[in-house]
């Protein structure tokens, strides 16, 4: 990565304030639509490349859930998600990580581990009441 790949130019840092901003975990071409109302020149391909660069950086998280389009946290820590198997909604799920059978794995085996990705899948809310 460059030195200007590490800058923190006023695309980067308004894609970053969007993320902050959004509750819920939104794709690619969902941050472009709202960075667009602040930035209009901004292209779609200039926010994947920032994504890419804030991903490299640690700043943010990618997430590449199960039957989902690639979506983008704001919390580069580590925790789990919730996904709508109907909507697709993806939220925070509320449990601390499971820090000790991450240990016990590191522990127990030859490959050396660089990640993992722990999805729970279920009926967000509104989809459950939309199915009475």
């Amino acid at each position: 990565m460059t030195q200007s790949d590490r800058r923190m130019t006023q695309q980067r840092k308004t894609i970053l304030d969007v993320l902050k901003k959004t509750k819920t975990h939104p794709s690619a071409d969902e941050i472009y639509e709202i960075v667009k109302q602040k930035l209009p020149r901004i292209s779609l391909g200039t926010v994947y490349r920032n994504l890419e660069v804030l991903s490299e950086l640690g700043m943010i998280q990618v997430l590449e859930l199960s039957g989902s389009l690639k979506r983008f946290d704001w919390d580069p820590n580590k925790h789990y998600h919730i996904r709508c198997i109907r909507c697709d909604r993806v939220e925070n799920a509320p449990i601390a990580p499971m820090r000790q059978l991450e240990n016990d794995l590191y522990e127990s085996t030859v490959f050396e581990i660089v990640g993992h990705n722990l999805e729970f899948t279920g009926l967000c809310p509104r989809c459950t009441e939309n199915m009475s």
